[in-house]
């Protein structure tokens, strides 16, 4: 895999992060390639676990 295209994909997954601590949908995911998306609903996935268990409150 390219780093360029790694990149890409690690922002995807920083950014579902962010979302998912924001308390946003996962509906509201902005990608529509199917790499990008699965890598944004893994991080809003690890946001809402930490939600979950208190890693962060709001």
């Amino acid at each position: 895999m390219k780093r360029q295209k790694r990149d890409r994909l690690e922002r995807a997954h920083s950014r579902g992060y962010q979302a998912g601590l924001g308390g946003r949908a996962k509906d509201d995911c902005p990608y529509q390639g199917t790499d990008a998306r699965g890598h944004w609903l893994g991080g809003w996935r690890e946001a809402m676990e930490d939600r979950n268990t208190g890693l962060f409150v709001k």
